[in-house]
């Protein structure tokens, strides 16, 4: 499958445009179904138990789906959130980085949506699991 943009361009256009999150996330690959994208949390990204927050696991299931729609569509950095949907199902592993993988389900003209797990590096039963759409904009 061709991609519009692979793992190396947008780990790229992470470092260079999204300074909040450029030191903790990885685009670590592209996949037939969407990619994959590390988390690698510090200090800010814990809770008491040194386990990772929800909010964190928010923001690598928002920005995952964003990587994986533009992996498709090219370039268009004002694509934006427009619904998501979570669900903690378990507390992730204590000082384990998180790996969260996409699965696009649709990519329209206006519209994308995206499916994800969210895994403690190592483990096999998901933490999280989450669901968000995204509005294209116009050419």
């Amino acid at each position: 499958m061709t991609f519009a943009l692979d793992a190396d361009a947008l780990n790229a256009f992470l470092q260079d445009d999204f300074w909040q999150v450029k030191d903790t996330l990885i685009i670590e690959e592209v996949t037939d179904e969407g990619v994959i994208v590390r988390l690698k949390p510090t200090e800010e990204h814990l809770r008491p138990g040194a386990t990772v927050s929800g909010p964190t696991m928010f923001m690598l299931a928002d920005c995952a789906v964003y990587f994986a729609i533009l992996s498709r569509i090219g370039m268009k950095p004002l694509t934006v959130t427009t619904n998501a949907s979570i669900d903690y199902m378990r507390k992730p592993a204590a000082n384990a980085d998180l790996l969260c993988h996409v699965r696009l389900l649709k990519i329209g003209r206006v519209l994308a949506v995206g499916d994800c797990l969210i895994y403690s590096d190592g483990k096999s039963e998901p933490v999280a699991t989450a669901r968000m759409t995204y509005s294209i904009p116009p050419e």
